[in-house]
């Protein structure tokens, strides 16, 4: 995908992912992770470690810059999706749970990110199913991603 794609990318309904499992379904626009993004994470968490939020500390660290928290990367999961998929007949969607989460590498300030999306599982569930989604979030220019992980989702029509 490119960034002159229109997003989110539209399915009609709920049931009609039934038949993607095992498919990439889509791939989010980018999104910019700055440092203030950071920082109202680390106030949001209480994370304040000199690595997130103090950039003169960190330019002479191990990555020689702020590096974004773990968790702010995994906390990117909803938006990323939101911003890739459209399920048209959805009504509500909570959150599950995680099956799995590997931090892979860093993501510095002023990063972007985007997430690959891949439908793992899709179990119906009363008024709606539950969704296993891959996503694997890429820094531009990595030749590795950052963060996989397989969210659980229930969507409710």
């Amino acid at each position: 995908m490119t960034d002159t794609e229109t997003f989110p990318l539209h399915f009609a309904t709920l049931a009609s992912l039934q038949s993607r499992v095992g498919e990439h379904l889509a791939t989010s626009p980018w999104l910019l992770i700055d440092q203030q993004r950071i920082d109202l994470f680390a106030e949001a968490t209480g994370d304040r470690q000199w690595i997130h939020v103090d950039p003169v500390r960190a330019a002479v660290g191990p990555f020689g810059t702020t590096i974004a928290h773990g968790f702010l990367t995994l906390s990117l999961l909803p938006e990323l999706a939101e911003k890739a998929i459209c399920i048209d007949d959805v009504k509500m969607g909570i959150n599950y749970g995680l099956n799995r989460v590997r931090f892979m590498a860093p993501v510095p300030a002023g990063s972007r990110l985007r997430g690959q999306i891949r439908l793992k599982a899709y179990d119906a569930i009363e008024g709606g199913a539950q969704l296993t989604m891959e996503v694997s979030i890429e820094r531009e220019g990595a030749a590795k991603p950052v963060c996989v992980a397989e969210a659980v989702s229930r969507r409710f029509t």
